[in-house]
């Protein structure tokens, strides 16, 4: 009998625990990042033809299909900037005009939203002509309205403040409503942004702290009734793994602080969170980090330019509010899945589509023919062919007297973008250069700098290329012009790396600037060109702040126009191969 009670007892508290737990909410989160204004196929992704914001829209619009009053639509930032040619010629609005009709609910900005500054971040999202392009509203050939929109979903920046205000430059968050559970997502880019954009395009404004940004929010957000706390953050890691299906693995150096700063700010994150979605590293990952009491939460990053998406489940307890699941799978964005087609939306496709008419003729221009690769891609000194060309274009457009006289030129590897100077997919060598393919390499329309620096400032700025000297956060090899050549020492300490420099002019006699890491004569002074986002302290080139002198110049990608024509038929056509190291690493 007692026997049978227990039984009995364990029944009912078994039917009491049911009757309290409430019924699953699901909710779907579709996330890109790092987009870049990629409104056509940027080619392939692991062997498949991938992305366009076309059949992006379509993947969405079909999940939208099957789960329609509880999926929402983010990006974890750099939406605009560093963008092709389609886009950015047009200051980025077709990729605002397509996402609107996208669906996107909230883009946290990123550092690349800031590359033209605040006053035009604003304008993207408020809508209205840009005041001196002539390349704005072009509504009446795409299909949208006029003036230009704006952007219909929110652009989030909690920890970015404007110091005259105090507040936010745009909201901290946006809440999202399911079956009356809340679910708020906060938005934010990484706190060193400052460092690595134009810095009169972030003037009168404050980064914050990641995690102690998010971590300050969560008690108003709990007295807002918020069940569910989503972080969506312009910072990221990079993993190693080597597997078929790698974007939804997550080791190796993802595990790293050094390397991948997300850990870092995740393992200070309140337990209130339950989800981060994150971007910047171009890369891909579903992981399970710690947090700040050591519970492990999803991480996730959808790879770069529209390729991958990342298909979240967030399941919520009807009554809790607690979240009870998130499974994340990064899917690539297959431009062969059939059953996307029926979902391409026409309006997105004739905005793409008038686009690519109106800048067609200049895209198609072909300015010079190369023989084989110039990548972005490093060698072990941290040279690479693209910027090898690069610099040299931007030494041949400030040499003549009257254009600044300059004598060498150095150019910040982050603006050499990939895939460099490369035939398409299919394509075969020699191949002819066109404005599009230039445009790709060089997106970010800065102008050129020269000014005169001492031996003494050109010893210092080419040691601030190393992590630790001078306020410098990470390694960043600049690419320099076939006039300088310089060797550094790996193993050499902190700010005492340059073991050797020299200056040789065309034609001219060889002068040592630095010999055995000793400045030879730390007075004379050089005729140097750099861009106009390296000149203010960008990529925290402080010493270039210092320049005497300064001439402003033409802009980058017209530099590059110009050089590679030179190498256009009847002329003989670029080798890299011809190319010699001006970089050398020692042990």
């Amino acid at each position: 009998m007692n026997k049978l009670r227990f039984v009995f007892g364990l029944f009912v508290a078994l039917c009491m625990s049911l009757a309290q737990a409430g019924t699953p909410v699901p909710v779907k989160i579709l996330s890109i990042n790092d987009f870049h204004g990629n409104l056509q196929s940027p080619g392939t992704f692991s062997g498949v033809p991938s992305g366009g914001v076309d059949y992006l829209a379509a993947y969405i619009a079909k999940t939208k299909s099957q789960n329609p009053n509880n999926t929402f639509v983010v990006s974890a930032g750099d939406l605009i900037g560093a963008s092709p040619l389609i886009s950015a010629f047009f200051n980025d609005e077709g990729t605002i005009e397509t996402m609107n009709r996208l669906g996107l609910d909230f883009d946290a900005v990123g550092n690349h939203e800031f590359d033209a500054g605040r006053i035009e971040l604003l304008r993207k999202q408020n809508g209205g002509c840009h005041p001196t392009s002539a390349n704005t509203c072009n509504g009446a050939s795409v299909g949208t309205p006029v003036p230009f929109e704006g952007a219909k979903f929110k652009f989030l920046s909690a920890n970015v403040i404007d110091n005259a205000s105090g507040k936010p430059l745009f909201p901290a968050y946006g809440i999202k409503t399911v079956n009356g559970l809340r679910i708020a997502f906060i938005g934010m880019t990484l706190e060193g942004t400052p460092g690595i954009v134009t810095p009169a395009g972030v003037a009168g404004l404050t980064f914050k702290d990641e995690a102690d940004t998010v971590n300050a929010l969560v008690p108003r957000l709990k007295s807002l009734g918020v069940n569910a706390i989503v972080v969506l953050v312009h910072q990221g890691g990079f993993q190693a793994s080597t597997a078929p299906n790698f974007i939804n693995d997550c080791s190796g150096a993802l595990q790293n602080p050094i390397v991948s700063p997300i850990k870092d700010v995740v393992s200070r994150l309140d337990n209130a969170v339950d989800l981060v979605i994150s971007g910047h590293t171009h890369t891909g990952y579903v992981c399970q980090l710690p947090n700040k009491v050591g519970r492990n939460i999803p991480v996730t990053q959808a790879g770069a330019f529209g390729r991958v998406i990342t298909d979240i489940n967030l399941t919520l307890d009807s009554d809790t509010g607690k979240v009870t699941a998130v499974n994340a799978l990064n899917v690539i964005i297959n431009r062969n899945d059939a059953t996307l087609s029926p979902f391409l939306n026409p309006q997105i496709q004739n905005i793409v589509t008038g686009y690519n008419a109106l800048v067609s003729p200049l895209a198609n221009q072909v300015l010079g023919t190369i023989t084989a690769a110039a990548t972005n891609t490093a060698n072990a000194a941290g040279e690479m062919k693209a910027g090898d060309l690069i610099a040299d274009a931007q030494l041949a457009a400030t040499a003549p007297a009257g254009l600044g006289g300059a004598q060498f030129a150095l150019m910040n590897a982050g603006g050499v973008r990939a895939p460099g100077f490369v035939v398409p997919t299919g394509g075969t060598y020699p191949y002819n250069v066109t404005y599009s393919n230039a445009f790709t390499v060089q997106p970010f329309g800065n102008s050129l700098v020269t000014m005169t620096l001492s031996a003494q400032q050109i010893k210092d700025v080419l040691e601030q290329q190393f992590v630790g000297c001078n306020g410098q956060i990470a390694n960043r090899i600049m690419q320099i012009s076939s006039t300088l050549n310089y060797s550094w020492s790996a193993s050499a300490p902190t700010c005492s790396k340059i073991v050797n420099a020299t200056y040789t002019p065309s034609g001219g006699a060889s002068e040592i600037i630095v010999s055995g890491g000793v400045v030879v004569d730390p007075t004379k002074t050089y005729r140097v060109t750099v861009n106009n986002f390296m000149a203010t302290g960008g990529d925290n080139f402080t010493v270039l702040v210092g320049g005497l002198n300064q001439l402003g110049g033409a802009q980058d990608i017209d530099a590059l126009v110009a050089y590679l024509v030179n190498f256009k038929s009847p002329n003989a056509p670029f080798n890299p191969a011809a190319v010699a190291s001006r970089i050398t690493q020692i042990p």
